[in-house]
């Protein structure tokens, strides 16, 4: 059994499955090139999960701001943010296998040396692999709005999860979030406004204009062309 098995062995003991998971298993159609990097690069530039915090500087190579993104789908924005700020360190988080495999491809065809990937459930990943008080910057862009009433328990930013990244933002930290569907963003709101420690960026005390370094997706794009708008969230870890 490899250690990733081993690892998910191990977190399913010690965190039941009563959870409930803000994603679902999509079908795994890999393109050869995916398949090859996640065999190939995945080892170089991943990150294998664990049931103990890493050193970040150890993962890197170097100290400087880390930047983590939840959910990067194909990984385009968040090549595009880190090759724009050598500067900063950037891990990502992403289930969707092919989608890792895509930004492995680009991140070695682009050089892209500040870049990290996990392909794991991004709770887990904060709750055993992050220490307090470590990340600049969350980044959440677009998560999947879950729009039927019965199914809105499974959106991922909920009260535990909001507080779960709180502790995980130094101070002056930022939780950064962007939807495209207005009763999600007014859900975000209600919640992360509930939660001492909190101070949303807002001059409104509600949503701040789309900021110039987030990159537009195609997601982004087409849901523009649908006539979609969108919704950036910002907030400030104050305590």
């Amino acid at each position: 059994m490899t250690n990733h098995l081993v690892a998910q062995e191990h977190y399913k003991k010690y965190y039941p499955t009563h959870r409930v998971l803000s994603f679902v298993s999509r079908n795994r159609h890999y393109t050869k090139g995916q398949k090859l990097a996640l065999e190939q690069l995945l080892p170089q530039i991943g990150v294998e999960y664990q049931l103990k915090p890493v050193e970040f500087y150890d993962i890197f190579g170097c100290d400087a701001p880390v930047v983590l993104e939840i959910g990067f789908g194909m990984g385009s924005s968040l090549i595009d943010m880190a090759k724009s700020n050598s500067k900063k360190n950037f891990l990502g988080i992403e289930v969707y296998r092919p989608g890792v495999g895509a930004c492995l491809i680009r991140a070695r065809a682009e050089c892209v040396t500040n870049l990290r990937l996990i392909c794991h459930d991004a709770v887990a990943v904060l709750e055993t692999m992050v220490s307090s008080k470590t990340l600049d910057t969350v980044q959440l862009f677009f998560p999947d709005p879950w729009q039927k009433r019965r199914h809105n328990k499974r959106r991922i930013v909920q009260i535990s999860f909001a507080k779960l990244v709180l502790t995980k933002l130094k101070l002056g930290g930022v939780f950064h979030i962007a939807t495209d569907c207005k009763s999600y963003a007014d859900h975000m709101l209600m919640v992360i406004n509930s939660i001492y420690g909190y101070k949303n960026r807002s001059d409104n005390g509600d949503w701040i204009q789309r900021p110039a370094f987030r990159p537009y997706t195609k997601f982004e794009k087409k849901g523009e062309q649908l006539g979609h708008k969108v919704w950036d969230l910002m907030f400030e870890r104050v305590i």
